[in-house]
């Protein structure tokens, strides 16, 4: 069942990333992060109140934590999207499932030694890498001289985002209800894109555009809410690499809505990502042993 909420999510981040092209025309960066956390707190105080659900934490410095780390990862690709090619700053975010394995990995042989983590792990760990490969094929990042200070804080972005979505799932496991910790992630992107338009300023409202916030919004909480049910199961690697599939569903988007070309290299990449992510999947059903983190 992780799998489908992992699409799902996936589907509605890329969903939401054709409406934050057509508003990125008429707000900055900043805007959007404000107004996208602002409609998901909005989304998520009517619905806690309709199911009964508190917002009250017992662990509120988990949560700030989540949300430190969130917003970094979010500033950091914002700004590596401003100075790289975008495919090379989606590549670069995308590593983050790529760092999830390695942390979950190198922990476990820190406390289980070196043999049984990877004998464990090792087969989830090439899928990892082989839907990484397929994100790269599909994207085709390049890198100038002058852009290796973007490069590091893309980098950045990957390594904060693979540190989210852990702090997600332990979250999960000390029994947070989903609802509660996007509630709280909403919050803090508000803060922040708040602090960034005093600096770079709030666009004038001109309708129909300023509609787009609105599905923004709406699909960024829904999405936030999918991916943290899939990372609550405890299957933390094959949620990473099914996460790719958001590069496939955007590469559809591209073809149908906006006109673009994909080269045979692309389709290969697609078709890797796929095959990486159903066999993750296949591995998961087979009830491999799994390392701290990973639990069934």
């Amino acid at each position: 069942m992780q799998a489908l909420w992992m699409l799902l999510a996936s589907l509605l981040f890329a969903t939401m990333g054709v409406c934050i092209k057509f508003a990125s025309a008429h707000f900055n960066s900043f805007e959007i992060v404000a107004y996208r956390g602002a409609v998901g707190m909005i989304f998520l105080l009517v619905a806690t109140r309709v199911r009964g659900v508190s917002l009250r934490t017992q662990v509120p410095m988990m949560h700030v934590w989540r949300s430190v780390v969130g917003v970094i990862s979010l500033v950091s690709w914002f700004y590596a999207i401003s100075v790289l090619p975008l495919a090379t700053a989606m590549t670069l975010n995308y590593m983050s499932s790529v760092w999830i394995a390695a942390f979950l990995i190198g922990g476990a042989i820190l406390l289980q030694g070196k043999n049984a983590p990877v004998r464990q792990q090792g087969p989830l760990f090439l899928t990892v890498l082989a839907g990484f490969a397929g994100v790269a094929m599909m994207l085709r990042p390049t890198l100038a001289p002058d852009q290796v200070l973007g490069a590091m804080v893309g980098l950045i972005s990957g390594v904060f985002a693979a540190l989210a979505y852990l702090q997600v799932a332990a979250l999960s496991k000390v029994g947070e209800p989903e609802s509660r910790t996007v509630f709280y992630f909403s919050l803090a992107a508000v803060l922040a894109g708040g602090a960034g338009m005093v600096f770079a300023g709030a666009s004038p409202w001109h309708w129909p555009s300023a509609l787009w916030l609105l599905p923004i919004g709406l699909l960024a909480v829904i999405a936030q809410l999918c991916m943290t049910r899939a990372y609550a199961s405890g299957a933390t690697l094959v949620v990473a690499n099914l996460q790719y599939s958001g590069i496939v569903f955007a590469g559809i988007y591209s073809l149908t809505i906006f006109g673009d070309q994909l080269p045979l290299i692309g389709w290969l990449g697609m078709g890797l990502i796929i095959v990486s992510g159903i066999t993750a999947t296949v591995l998961r059903s087979r009830a491999v042993p799994t390392a701290p983190g990973e639990e069934h």
